[in-house]
């Protein structure tokens, strides 16, 4: 049965990735396992219908591998949120702070009519720099956040404090 699945089993940790000292959570193994993915979806499912999304936006890259399936099976759109200069056709940029300087999210222009429900998606919550990123584009667009998710929480980063809507994650690691 999924619901007994632990999907920590199927999340490898890779050390000194991408640089000494950084342990990468690695959710490749997850998504070539069917059936901790399907449970994955299913759970990510139960945690967004209730917000009644009528978006689910994913961040460049692996958000898009969880986002896009998640939108599927909820019956609802997916838009995506990339890196500047990766997207056709009239965007919107919004730039922000990193640890040593800055980067750049976008999205088309049209992606979004005023007022639409969106949940936001990705694959880990780190420091959350990103995904308040995310948030701020997805209003300054018209957009209404009504909850953030993703497969992995680093809860010892304290991301979830730059969250400002509802977030959850299916799986926490606090160190």
């Amino acid at each position: 049965m999924s619901h007994d699945i632990d999907l920590k089993n199927h999340i490898r940790q890779i050390p000194d990735f991408p640089k000494p000292g950084i342990l990468f959570y690695d959710i490749s193994t997850l998504l070539a396992h069917p059936g901790a993915w399907h449970a994955a979806i299913g759970r990510l499912a139960a945690i967004a219908k209730p917000h009644k999304p009528d978006l689910l936006a994913g961040i460049e890259s692996r958000g898009f591998l969880v986002a896009a399936p998640l939108a599927y099976a909820l019956g609802c759109g997916f838009i995506m949120l990339r890196k500047k200069g990766k997207l056709p056709g009239a965007t919107v940029p919004h730039s922000y702070d990193l640890e040593y300087g800055t980067d750049t999210l976008e999205i088309q222009e049209d992606a979004i009519l005023p007022g639409q429900r969106i949940v936001l998606v990705d694959d880990l919550l780190a420091t959350g720099g990103t995904l308040a990123a995310a948030v701020q584009l997805l209003r300054n667009v018209g957009g209404d956040v009504v909850a953030a998710a993703t497969i992995i929480e680093l809860t010892f980063l304290g991301g979830r404090t730059k969250i400002d809507v509802p977030f959850e994650a299916l799986v926490a690691y606090d160190s």
